[in-house]
């Protein structure tokens, strides 16, 4: 069975964590932090940033792939694996303090409501 939403979220995921880790990278090369974060508060707020992306995004799209399985060409479910992604990159860029700072609070919101909405939508289909 071919499942266009779950493929089209796990390419996203890949970009996003392709993206936060060439960020980490960038402070690294520029700080010279070979390993670990040097005591740098720029390279660790990235690494967190990356980190928690790392904690988030693989029970998301477990749920969304078992989720489409059971209802194929769902658009709400399409809607929030997006709504997700964008979540993801507002708390990467958040992560950076300043004028982003609300992006944190922005992503880690729809991060916690996603997870939510998947284990409420999970359970309902399975017990239906």
């Amino acid at each position: 069975m071919n499942l266009p939403i779950t493929l089209s979220a796990v390419a996203a995921a890949a970009l996003i964590n392709i993206w936060l880790s060439i960020r980490c990278g960038q402070v690294r090369t520029s700080e010279k932090v070979s390993v670990g974060d040097g005591g740098n508060e720029k390279l660790i707020r990235r690494m967190r940033a990356h980190s928690n992306f790392i904690e988030n995004a693989p029970i998301v799209l477990v749920m969304i792939a078992a989720l489409e399985f059971a209802h194929p060409g769902s658009t709400a479910l399409a809607a929030v694996a997006g709504v997700f992604m964008l979540g993801r990159v507002a708390h990467g860029l958040g992560m950076e303090g300043g004028s982003f700072g609300i992006g944190r609070m922005i992503g880690t919101m729809i991060t916690l409501l996603t997870l939510l909405g998947l284990a409420i939508w999970a359970i309902i289909t399975a017990m239906a």
